[in-house]
């Protein structure tokens, strides 16, 4: 049998909760006592999870004099042999080495502080748990009649009485056992979040591959686009480290001979990663010569400009209110030289579907994202041009779908197929529609958003209200969802505010629910 969720046993002391308050007779008020009693208490030792807490604490410091004796390299210089341009790359990888032992340091810490919080939480929610299973049977030991009849049980005062004093009692019971489900349930929620967060962020190990040295890896995965804080920009996610890594592996000698050319004649860290991006987003080599001969000497600047839709900046998670629409004041405008990623070139078509479609393979496809901004040849920064080229690609996606006449509207399962061609053949997983009716719905996909988040992929989402609008969850931070709105907006909303009806942060008030999720599998 299998085990029960953590929101499927929320959920199921909820209605029981609900039956002990209404029950009317001792039958009733026995039978959902039963029930209540038959959910499985919250799983886990907290002891064994107390103790992997305080491991993790104990690496975190390791992990900082590791870090210590790598920026004790950093300052002091490196050997003459190392000089001119060997000894600039040997200059990147030194700084990326110290900035990754200092990651680790923080994750392992971070990790360990988790797990005990965790363990603290967990053993408060079980003491919860068996509290209110005491009371649920001491409340039926109230209701006991030896020669279980009920017959005729309401027919003085005194049997009312007593069905009312142990209804107190069951009803004391199962809230604390709920508030021991719910308590379990967050603080699970709560460490899965941070532990697939600090996995995703050791980056350079999920590129297995022989062809590049540990230094090449460390110094490819820390690597972060122009415009924002390099940890929250690099130009690498997980995923493409993985897919880039094993592209490698399958390449024949002379493909692998000059790609590596490639990379060792990049005249930036940047340009590096972005042909490596595009070696994961599934080019042949011929395809990435091209693109090699559009981007080479290209400035930092003018890669993240041409080849980076989404930058986030440092500020962009300050709460700052809503305006009088109940959209998030703090927004972030996603534009090529002042021209938005938006729908229709202005926002007042109805693409919204194709139009965040396309903002999100441009993401994670930088040789389509260079082919919308700079054409053809890729040299151009003309955004009356990018416009143009913009909302041509929306409406070819939006007619694949198919969408609805006038350019306006797409079905949810459309939109599915849409994102599996689209998107699925640069990221390698296709995407499952998910419907979303409740706050437990919501909050039961919940994990599986951050988790592809956090790998590099993007995910659709469908709000509704007084219409309906599709958005795209691009990035997660702490318990905050970076959401990308095709009006041409990024915009961070909590989970919170995912989960109950809350979502007009990222668009308009007039939105407020997630009712339909396409999540990559």
């Amino acid at each position: 049998m299998a085990m029960e969720s953590t929101t499927d046993r929320r959920e199921k002391l909820e209605n029981y909760r609900k039956g002990i308050a209404s029950a009317n007779d001792k039958d009733a008020l026995i039978s959902e006592i039963n029930k209540a009693l038959g959910v499985s208490e919250p799983a886990g030792s907290p002891h064994i999870i107390e103790s992997l807490g305080k491991r993790y604490k104990r690496q975190s410091d390791a992990a900082v004099k590791v870090r210590d004796r790598v920026n004790k390299v950093a300052k002091h210089g490196l050997p003459d042999a190392w000089a001119g341009s060997t000894g600039a790359k040997a200059g990147e990888v030194v700084a990326a080495a110290g900035r990754d032992a200092d990651q680790m340091g923080e994750a392992f810490y971070e990790v360990g502080i988790c797990l005990m919080s965790f363990a603290d939480q967990l053993k408060d929610a079980k003491k919860r748990d068996k509290d209110g299973r005491d009371e649920l049977n001491h409340a039926l030991y109230i209701l006991d009649d030896e020669d279980g009849t009920w017959d005729n049980w309401f027919d003085d005062e005194a049997s009312e009485q007593v069905l009312r004093k142990a209804q107190r009692v069951a009803n004391e019971g199962i809230i604390s056992m709920l508030q021991g489900a719910i308590m379990a349930d967050e603080s699970a929620r709560h460490a899965a979040r941070e532990m697939n967060k600090h996995a995703s962020e050791a980056r350079a190990g999920r590129m297995s591959t022989n062809e590049l040295s540990d230094a090449d890896k460390l110094a490819l995965a820390d690597t972060g686009a122009a415009g924002g804080p390099r940890e929250l920009n690099e130009i690498l996610s997980s995923t493409d480290l993985q897919r880039s890594g094993q592209r490698m592996e399958q390449m024949n000698a002379k493909d692998r001979a000059e790609f590596e050319k490639m990379l060792a004649d990049s005249k930036t860290p940047q340009e590096r990663a972005y042909l490596t991006k595009s070696l994961a987003a599934g080019y042949d080599m011929d395809a990435i010569q091209e693109f090699q001969g559009k981007i080479h000497g290209k400035d930092p600047q003018w890669l993240q400009e041409h080849l980076t839709p989404v930058v986030t900046g440092k500020e962009s998670r300050e709460d700052l209110g809503v305006d009088e629409s109940g959209a998030n004041l703090n927004r972030a405008d996603v534009d090529f030289k002042g021209q938005k990623w938006i729908q229709g070139g202005d926002g007042r078509e109805g693409t919204c579907v194709a139009s965040s479609t396309v903002t999100a393979r441009a993401m994670v496809d930088p040789i389509y994202a260079l082919e919308l901004t700079g054409g053809k040849s890729g040299q151009e920064s003309d955004p009356d041009a990018f416009r143009e080229r913009l909302v041509a690609e929306q409406h070819r996606v939006h007619q694949e779908g198919p969408g609805g006449k006038n350019w306006g509207g797409m079905s949810i399962e459309n939109q599915d197929k849409v994102a599996d061609k689209e998107i699925s053949p640069h990221t390698g997983t296709d995407y499952e529609l998910t419907t979303v009716n409740s706050p437990d719905d919501r909050r039961d996909v919940l994990t599986d958003i951050e988790q592809s988040v956090a790998d590099g992929k993007p995910v659709p989402i469908d709000v509704n209200g007084k219409s309906a609008h599709a958005l795209v969850i691009v990035g997660q931070e702490g318990d905050m969802l970076q959401v990308y709105n095709p009006w041409g907006t990024t915009t961070w909303v909590s989970e919170d505010d995912f989960i109950n009806g809350h979502m007009g942060k990222a668009s308009t008030g007039a939105l407020p629910n997630v009712y339909a999720v396409h999540v990559p599998r």
